[in-house]
């Protein structure tokens, strides 16, 4: 059903939803789905109250449960059980939609409509138009919205990011950006058009039926990885995802960028994990390390389990919490005919998470480069082994939990969160502008 623009106006004075979704799950219902989250994460995580400490923890399942106590639809559940997303201060542990990207399509292919555009939250926290939604160009690119249907930016970032899962607020913003089509629209309803106040001025635009660039699908081979020679010589790899169906194509890649650096005489490498949200460990362990490494490594120190179903050890069983050390360090291979001796920089930034933060964390502690970009944004004690089959038995919502944590190999928790030894920041609208700027850093120009 199409909302009329005046009761659009007249809902967005209070960001209230703008559409009524039929009440289908009882407060019984909902109290189970609560309870079969807190079961689920104590079932599967070593240490629950990790990143919140026991008090806020518990505290988070109070508060919701006392908010669980009328009927509600799947999205207004959704809303209560996901405000605790924030207080456990991690990306692999949230209440979810299971599979946003399909409900997404089926949205549009109702003839749903969406949030026009692709926008980031910058660091003075504003809200800035990128792309129109799905890519296309706007005019409007760059603009800061101050406002959506009469209610200011600000108040709308923070009941949004109020749902988010992350490690930190910095990250879930990050998260945010890339998703705020989705976000605004679970959290406030769909309408035909939008007024907005954007760079000082009152605009009236219409919804999109566009798919969002986070929807539109798996990214091809050539978008994930990319491999180029830069003016001056340098080279500069760009890893998206340590994760592919044919891990054989990203070696036989890998092995094909290391020779064309060895055949330049390059002395210097740029490996881009900006954007990598993780994948396994095997891909840049053979990918990548077999031609920097040149000392034994490990990918982390010591770690924290609790054992699953499936997953025991010799002497372990079933529910048990096991503490142990990473002993299995990795040859180095300098005598390898694509051994790379010069200088490696990894770019690491708001969305390197999971494995490539465990792959930031091998290459700092073990000297094989120099991690540059913008820190803080996430732990470097990464929790793992995230289980995504947790789905409550009412709703149909999701809780992925992990199953470990790992200390990076060091073994060092301070700082807490990744901190680059080359701090430079990032522009959401260039993605090279931090290349350029680090190949004139003194780092990267000294003999």
């Amino acid at each position: 059903m199409k909302i009329p623009v005046l009761l659009l106006a007249l809902g967005a004075l209070c960001c209230a939803p703008l559409r009524a979704d039929p009440a289908r799950f009882t407060p019984a219902q909902l109290q189970q789905d609560l309870q079969f989250v807190r079961d689920a994460i104590a079932s599967t995580h070593p240490e629950p109250a990790l990143r919140s400490g026991q008090q806020a923890y518990d505290q988070a399942f109070l508060a919701a449960r006392g908010k669980l106590e009328q009927p509600m639809s799947r999205d207004e559940a959704w809303r209560v059980l996901a405000a605790m997303n924030p207080v456990f201060n991690d990306a692999h542990l949230g209440v979810i939609f299971p599979d946003w990207r399909a409900e997404t399509r089926a949205h549009l292919q109702a003839g749903g409509t969406l949030f026009p555009f692709e926008v980031v939250i910058d660091g003075r926290q504003r809200l800035r138009i990128v792309d129109a939604l799905g890519g296309g160009t706007t005019a409007l690119a760059g603009r800061e919205i101050e406002a959506i249907n009469g209610v200011p930016a600000a108040r709308i970032l923070r009941e949004l990011g109020a749902l988010v899962h992350g490690d930190t607020p910095a990250f879930r913003d990050k998260l945010l950006e890339r998703r705020f089509w989705l976000y605004y629209w679970k959290n406030y309803g769909a309408t035909d058009r939008f007024t907005l106040q954007a760079g000082g001025k009152a605009l009236e635009v219409p919804a999109a039926t566009a798919v969002p660039v986070a929807v539109a699908g798996e990214k091809s081979f050539e978008q994930t990885f990319q491999f180029r020679m830069l003016p001056g010589g340098a080279g500069l790899l760009t890893v998206n995802q340590f994760g592919w169906p044919d891990k054989q194509r990203f070696y036989d890649f890998t092995e094909r960028a290391f020779t064309t650096l060895r055949d330049a005489g390059a002395q210097t490498l740029l490996i881009d994990v900006r954007e990598n949200g993780g994948g396994d460990d095997d891909m840049w362990k053979t990918g990548i390390l077999r031609y920097i490494a040149d000392k034994p490594y490990r990918n982390g120190s010591s770690y924290v389990k609790k054992v699953l179903e499936g997953r025991a050890g010799p002497g372990e069983k079933v529910g048990d919490i096991v503490a142990g050390n990473v002993d299995n360090w990795v040859q180095p291979e300098p005598a390898h005919p694509l051994h790379f001796d010069g200088k490696v920089f990894v770019l690491v930034g708001d969305l390197t998470y999971s494995s490539a933060i465990l792959f930031s964390n091998t290459v700092q502690d073990h000297g094989f480069a120099k991690l540059v970009g913008a820190g803080g944004y996430a732990y470097v004690r990464q929790t793992g082994g995230t289980q995504k089959q947790h789905v409550l038995p009412n709703t149909g919502l999701e809780v992925v939990v992990p199953r470990f944590v790992l200390d990076r190999p060091s073994g060092k928790r301070e700082p807490a969160l990744v901190q680059p030894d080359i701090v430079l920041t990032d522009d959401p609208f260039d993605r090279n502008a931090l290349v350029k700027a680090l190949l004139r850093h003194p780092a990267a120009t000294a003999n």
